[in-house]
């Protein structure tokens, strides 16, 4: 198959399943501002700031980061306190989405792109080693759901029994989308809706 025909097949899915509608097909490329119209966030409700689904066009690329344990930050203490990694589940997870942030903007992307997230959580000795949800959500409502950074990942939150240290509390791993529509719509095409039969 040639990439030609490649590039047809891809506008033709694109336009059945709606991810591209039919007057950007022979366009050179699909505008940055059109991309992040495809991106679909199904939220849950008002008051939980994560998305039921979020929907990906098929012109974006996925990017898989690995997960993230909180770095040290205390090196006065024992490295299997969690003191060590700042102390309780929310000081972790502010610890651990810096860390996701900083990887997703050596690689170009940002939070914004985020749109799935795993996270599990360590129970806590003072909560009868239950997770600290609460302190898992304060955390995480300061990079989501903010106004600078409005957009919502669909989440997933289990408890564990353990990670790879046992000072640890915390390991998030994400889903993060980039929107790169000019590797479907990188030549001049004049598929329409009735070449797509």
């Amino acid at each position: 198959m040639t990439k030609s025909s490649l590039s047809r097949l891809a506008v033709c899915f694109s336009l059945y399943t709606g991810a591209i509608s039919a007057n950007v097909v022979g366009a050179t490329v699909v505008s940055a501002s059109d991309a992040d119209n495809y991106i679909i966030r199904h939220s849950v409700s008002a008051s939980v700031p994560v998305s039921a689904a979020v929907e990906v066009p098929v012109f974006a690329s996925m990017v898989y980061l690995s997960g993230k344990l909180p770095p040290i930050q205390d090196h006065d203490q024992p490295l299997d306190s969690p003191l060590a990694y700042g102390g309780d589940t929310q000081n972790q997870t502010v610890a651990v989405l810096r860390e996701i942030e900083k990887t997703l903007v050596n690689i170009g992307l940002e939070l914004g792109d985020v749109v799935k997230m795993q996270v599990f959580l360590v129970g806590d000795p003072a909560l009868d080693n239950k997770m600290d949800l609460e302190g898992f959500a304060n955390g995480y409502a300061q990079f989501f759901g903010t106004k600078a950074q409005p957009h919502l990942p669909a989440r997933t939150t289990l408890q564990v029994a353990s990670l790879a240290n046992r000072g640890m509390r915390v390991e998030i791993d994400i889903t993060a989308v980039r929107k790169n529509p000019s590797v479907i719509v990188s030549e001049k095409l004049e598929t329409t809706p009735s070449d797509c039969r």
